[in-house]
């Protein structure tokens, strides 16, 4: 992969060296205490105790679907299987993970649990080409993030895949366990299946705008929304009978709000994330929430 240069332009212009994590250990401590701020993640447990195996971290992200973090500690660790053999696991022992939920959140938390895109985060100092390769063809929720640490407190993340793989589909069944306040809610597909027409059009032409905004964002249709995400959500819609509800991961104070259209909703309950809101009922909407999303997604 192409090295990534980070410079410092003042007082004069220098490359900053990419500096070595004294023990594998210290980088999971980091990510563990800051995994909100850097994933958007609530972490649960370190080193999780399952059947044949450990998980490093374990944790429950914005949108309330499981998280399972490995870390990559050498070139030829295939921290890829890995992962998948824990995803497996944790699709096969959903009970466990919600006792996890309930020990450390509580059971309201538990409730809200969303089986519908459970993710794998590999993180690695670097990836080889064929383990990029065989996560595009095992068409999975695993997402391969990459860090650099350029001093005691410079670290970058970037993210070198944008898995968008479809949900999974018993997480809509009728049968599928929801909390007490989705009952009386149509799920995503639903939602789709008895919009108005136009309606349908205007969001086949939202996701095609924001799928259009770079190759690392990646859509994860949920249980009752779609959120559309780099390493955190970015973008979160919602379908309705004759209009979309769109999310967005900006400070109200950023933007202009217009009654009718857009409105700060930090303290207003709603699904997804993102204190934006955005009402979108026709074309001229649609047109008008475009620089709303563009600025999102460059200050994401």
């Amino acid at each position: 992969m192409a090295d990534i240069k980070l410079f410092k332009t003042k007082p004069v212009v220098e490359e900053l060296t990419v500096s070595a994590v004294a023990l594998e250990k210290e980088l999971q401590t980091l990510l563990e205490n800051n995994m909100q701020t850097f994933f958007g993640i609530t972490f649960l447990r370190s080193e999780y105790q399952i059947t044949n195996g450990r998980i490093d971290s374990i944790g429950i992200d914005e949108n309330n679907c499981p998280v399972i973090i490995e870390y990559k500690r050498s070139v030829s660790e295939n921290v890829i299987n890995q992962g998948l053999f824990y995803l497996d696991w944790l699709l096969d022992h959903k009970a466990d993970f919600k006792l996890l939920v309930i020990d450390e959140l509580g059971m309201d938390k538990a409730t809200e649990i969303d089986w519908s895109m459970p993710c794998v985060i590999c993180v690695a100092n670097d990836f080889t080409k064929y383990d990029e390769h065989a996560v595009n063809q095992m068409n999975k929720n695993i997402r391969l993030v990459r860090y650099k640490l350029f001093s005691d407190d410079l670290i970058l993340l970037e993210q070198i895949n944008a898995p968008n793989v479809a949900p999974l589909k018993e997480s809509f069944t009728k049968d599928t366990p929801t909390s007490s306040k989705d009952k009386t809610y149509k799920n995503f597909e639903e939602q789709l299946a008895t919009t108005h027409p136009k309606i349908l059009q205007i969001y086949e032409s939202l996701h095609d705008y924001i799928m259009s905004l770079g190759d690392d964002i990646s859509e994860n249709r949920l249980k009752l929304y779609s959120a559309y995400k780099k390493l955190k959500n970015v973008v979160c819609l919602e379908v309705r009978a004759k209009s979309i509800m769109v999310y967005l991961r900006l400070n109200p104070t950023d933007v202009e709000l217009k009654e009718g259209f857009c409105r700060d909703v930090t303290n207003i309950g709603h699904w997804g994330t993102g204190d934006v809101e955005l009402i979108i009922k026709d074309d001229a909407d649609f047109i008008k929430a475009k620089d709303y999303i563009l600025k999102a997604y460059q200050k994401n």
